[in-house]
């Protein structure tokens, strides 16, 4: 009941934010802003590749499949499903005219009147005869938290990423036990850099695991995790051979996430992701949207970093990042992909800082990922790097698919020149206007 339906839903925040920073920082009227997304719903659009994969899965490592998910009420499957009741297929057209009528009064009346006002009470009522645990206090009570970056560095670049309960503080950890060893002599994704990289991917997500909540709500030792002395510890430990043990306890965090990343000629960089955790399946009649299904993300176990709790905020590996050299940002990078997302986002700024490659070919490198104590590789990853690693031992993981870990998408400035990179195993795109 936490991973679909009323009881997996938490107050979605994302539209407060989107609100408040275009009234501090927009220069758009907010009507111009959210007239594109009115047209999408209105006149609809194709469905991507990427789109109708994931609505096809059905195996989800004891969560509810995906195709359940999109028809589990009836607007959902009027919107996303076929007549005989299976997801639309690629090149389908989804129209939405009940997220048009939604986006068209967010537009006229701003975002009050989802959090307070008629929106708001239509939500509520819904919520209250389904048994939901959301209600409209909990849409009125909702507040953004605004914080300064998570700061760190990386081999003579400044990082700047977000604060726990994101995954920003797992980049920094990994970054800093990877400066203790000299990836760009190992080779880009050799057998040893994979070990390498992978053992500090786990020291991370044990770290992440036990010490990594809502700051709000637990202590997080962020100064311990971001210290370079703790990583070089680490570091001396994966040097001498250790292995580290990574329990894992239920599904992984879902990939329901997208990802921006953007700069203008005034100055201004953006990275932003934007997340529903495992989406709820839930979409109360007539108004088009899909809830998140964030309880789903909470430990069920009382006492933990991650354990629910009223008001609280659950982790997510999303990690918006950028970064700078000599206080100019020089790449603005982040990643949809769940649990994967840190792992994502690590490797892509590795390829550009360590190998000097082009945002193009560091978005689009095999990647591999260890968050539990088998390693996950890519199909791309050559079995000459990975038989090594299974002969001292490790478990491989090979993915069918040619791309995977995170889908990152970034921005690289070099002197004052833009390129963009898109990940080519999802439906993103580089684009300038």
């Amino acid at each position: 009941m936490n991973d679909i339906g009323y009881q997996s839903i938490t107050a979605p925040g994302s539209l407060k934010a989107y609100d408040e920073a275009q009234r501090e920082f927009g220069r758009l009227d907010w009507k111009d802003v959210v007239q594109p997304a009115i047209d999408y719903a209105r006149d609809g659009y194709a469905v991507r590749p990427h789109v109708a994969y994931w609505w096809s899965i059905r195996d989800q490592m004891g969560r509810a499949p995906n195709p359940d998910r999109i028809a589990f009420t009836p607007d959902g499957r009027e919107l996303y499903c076929q007549a005989d009741g299976t997801p639309k297929e690629v090149g389908a057209r989804v129209r939405n005219p009940g997220l048009a009528r939604t986006l068209t009064r967010i537009a006229e009346d701003g975002a009050a009147t989802f959090y307070e006002g008629e929106i708001a009470e239509e939500i509520a009522r819904d919520m209250a005869a389904n048994g939901a645990l959301l209600s409209i206090e909990d849409l009125k009570s909702y507040r953004t938290r605004r914080l300064d970056p998570l700061r760190g560095s990386y081999r003579g670049f400044d990082i700047a990423t977000n604060n726990p309960p994101g995954g920003g503080i797992m980049l920094l950890e990994m970054l800093n036990i990877l400066e203790n060893f000299d990836l760009t002599d190992l080779g880009h994704n050799s057998s040893d850099y994979i070990r390498i990289v992978c053992e500090a991917m786990k020291r991370a997500t044990c770290d992440k695991d036990n010490h990594v909540g809502d700051p709000n709500f637990f202590d997080v030792p962020v100064a311990r995790l971001t210290y370079k002395a703790y990583a070089g510890g680490l570091a001396d430990a994966i040097k001498a051979g250790e292995r580290a043990t990574v329990e894992r306890f239920g599904a992984p965090e879902p990939k329901d996430t997208t990802h921006i990343s953007v700069i203008d000629d005034a100055g201004n960089a953006v990275s932003m992701t934007h997340s529903l955790g495992m989406p709820s399946g839930v979409i109360s009649p007539g108004l088009g949207f899909m809830y998140n299904g964030c309880m789903g993300v909470f430990d069920p176990r009382p006492g933990r970093a991650d354990s629910i709790a009223p008001g609280k905020g659950r982790f997510s590996s999303i990690c918006p990042t950028i970064v700078f050299r000599n206080g100019t940002p020089t790449l603005v990078i982040g990643a949809p992909g769940g649990t994967q997302i840190a792992m994502g986002v690590l490797q892509a700024i590795l390829n550009v800082i360590n190998f000097d490659m082009s945002i193009v070919e560091a978005v689009s490198a095999p990647r591999f990922s260890s968050t539990s104590n088998p390693i996950d590789v890519t199909n791309r990853i050559s079995r000459h790097a990975t038989r090594p690693l299974e002969d001292m031992g490790y478990e491989i993981v090979r993915s069918p698919f040619t791309y995977g870990i995170g889908a990152v998408h970034g921005i690289r400035i070099d002197d004052g020149r833009w390129t963009g990179g898109a990940d080519p195993g999802h439906d993103g795109m580089a684009l300038e206007v």
